[in-house]
């Protein structure tokens, strides 16, 4: 199976400074970055990658749940890693398809198509041995504020794609704040 650990748990804060919520994700031989934003500090990812024994270098995916820089900052600090975001996969000059909505990325890990935030979001649900996860913007914080988000083109749309992973997820990792469980 694959584990999930989130290395930066993002946040949103009144003096402006804004942080995305950075996942690992370890499925076989894949190791996946999810998210990899604005932080204050890159330590922030190195530090956490370091003590789970990896390098930069070894990360071999980068998940991008949508292309706000908050998200995408620092995707470039994993040179060797295929990029993933809705609409393709990304490997130096090459701009290659993956399968959309359900793509199998990994053995334990999918892509789901999901515009809420964005209408180019996509959220990576992935069987852990622990539950499954749902890593998405489709929730920006822990308490699951804003109930209405600001930058969504359409609520109806959002309110279908939250219900849609509420009906997989046992945990959610949004886009700035902590998991939380969806479950007991």
């Amino acid at each position: 199976m694959a584990t999930v650990h989130l290395i930066h748990p993002g946040y949103i804060r009144d003096d402006s400074r804004v942080g995305s919520s950075i996942s690992l994700i370890r499925d076989g031989p894949a190791i996946i970055v999810a998210d990899p934003g604005l932080v204050a500090s890159r330590r922030l990812i190195f530090d956490p990658l370091a003590d789970q024994g990896i390098e930069p270098e070894a990360v071999t995916h980068v998940f991008l749940s949508h292309h706000h820089p908050d998200h995408t900052m620092n995707v470039a600090l994993f040179p060797n890693a295929e990029v993933i975001d809705f609409w393709a996969r990304y490997r130096g000059d090459l701009w290659l398809d993956h399968g959309g909505d359900g793509w199998q990325m990994t053995d334990h890990t999918r892509l789901w198509l999901t515009p809420g935030h964005s209408e180019e979001d996509a959220s990576l649900i992935v069987d852990a041995d622990d539950g499954v996860y749902a890593l998405t913007h489709l929730w920006w914080r822990t308490d699951r504020t804003p109930e209405i988000d600001p930058f969504a083109p359409d609520q109806a749309i959002l309110a279908a794609q939250r219900r849609r992973v509420l009906k997989v997820a046992d945990i959610v990792i949004p886009g700035h704040g902590a998991a939380f469980r969806t479950r007991g």
